[in-house]
């Protein structure tokens, strides 16, 4: 009999699935500009590569998640890579996360900042203070806390996208009006490349988290179909908001909160608005990271585990004081290059277990 489904559980693991994405660099529009935008209308085919691997990917890797529950010892890493490959994604994975967490924190700074002239450093340590506040009540009720984060970013960003081309749709015609202040932007030359990156760094870097989130579904449909829902959302978004940025590219691409600046154009009310939801998605981002990095060191629950935590957002904390944007482009390119391994990893893996029939 094939797996029954509960739609509130597929909507509850596509919230949490999309809310991994929605940090800092996603919400802020400063990852869509870069790994999309920046190339023009080549972004439209960048798009198209991301939704074909974040569909592929994605529900492959919950899917191992929600088979492997419960089994002690398990490492998604070496169960994907093999062994002495996995060991090493194993102990990059956290180092990786933690170069996230100062990217979300430093894109907090940048957020306050930007809209209510706040000090970079108070809106910083805000987030890491979040962040932490969201370590100790546990991993379960974190996830029910951002399952609604995730899918409240997308429906702001899909209106402000709507709202922008609407308005503004002639100016995709001028586009190439702009050539130095796109390749300003490029992480990488080559603009497919980019679309790999985009890829690799998102489904690596959360693979742990999204492990974790395969298990809390009763059955696999239910962990498969929430990642495909939340990855269909995810991509809508992006087209939306790459679109959106394109029609202003001379302006956006100068700024450090891309989407902020749209939505104030619309109204600088609803800018206020969406300044808090871009701070409700760096922390569901931030939170995930810092639970992903303290699981790999500590037993969860325990003194030392919090203590371990405290600690990793204080460093984390004073090395978000960095600029944002040179953050972005720079951290998010190297961990995407070590996550293509892996997404190759988990696409040839997941072929032999279909072929055999069978998980081993």
């Amino acid at each position: 009999m094939a797996d029954s489904i509960n739609r509130k559980t597929v909507i509850r693991i596509a919230g949490a699935y999309v809310a991994w994405v929605m940090g800092s660099g996603f919400a802020t529009g400063q990852e869509i500009l870069q790994f999309f935008t920046s190339y023009g209308y080549h972004s439209f085919a960048l798009v198209a590569m991301n939704l074909a691997g974040f569909l592929i990917i994605g529900p492959m890797i919950l899917e191992a998640g929600f088979a492997h529950k419960g089994l002690e010892g398990y490492s998604h890493f070496q169960y994907f890579c093999g062994k002495k490959l996995g060991v090493f994604y194993d102990w990059f994975l956290p180092v990786s996360m933690f170069a996230g967490m100062v990217i979300l924190i430093s894109g907090s700074g940048a957020t306050l900042e930007e809209y209510y002239g706040l000090n970079h450093y108070v809106g910083a340590l805000i987030m890491a203070s979040a962040a932490l506040a969201a370590y100790i009540v546990g991993f379960q009720r974190f996830v029910k806390v951002v399952s609604f984060i995730g899918p409240t970013i997308i429906a702001f960003m899909l209106f402000v996208g709507i709202i922008t081309l609407v308005r503004d749709f002639d100016g995709l015609y001028d586009v190439n009006n702009y050539p130095q202040q796109m390749e300003a932007k490029q992480p990488v030359p080559w603009a497919w490349m980019s679309g790999l990156l985009y890829i690799a760094y998102n489904l690596s870097g959360g693979s742990k988290y999204y492990t974790a989130l395969g298990g809390t579904a009763a059955t696999k449909r239910e962990a498969v179909l929430g990642a495909v829902v939340g990855s269909i959302a995810l991509i809508a978004s992006i087209l939306l908001m790459n679109s959106a940025m394109l029609t202003d590219i001379g302006n956006t691409a100068v700024q450090q909160v891309p989407t902020l600046f749209l939505t104030k154009k619309i109204s600088y009310s609803l800018g206020a608005v969406f300044s808090i939801i871009l701070i409700m998605g760096i922390f569901s981002s931030c939170s995930a990271m810092l639970w992903t990095v303290s699981e790999k060191f500590v037993k969860q629950g325990t003194r030392k585990s919090y203590i371990f935590a405290a600690c990793a957002c204080v460093v984390a904390f004073l090395l978000g004081l960095l600029p944002f944007a040179q953050l972005v482009g720079k951290i998010y390119t190297v961990l995407g290059y070590v996550g293509l391994v892996f997404a190759a990893c988990v696409i040839y893996k997941r072929i032999r277990v279909w072929r055999s029939g069978k998980e081993s």
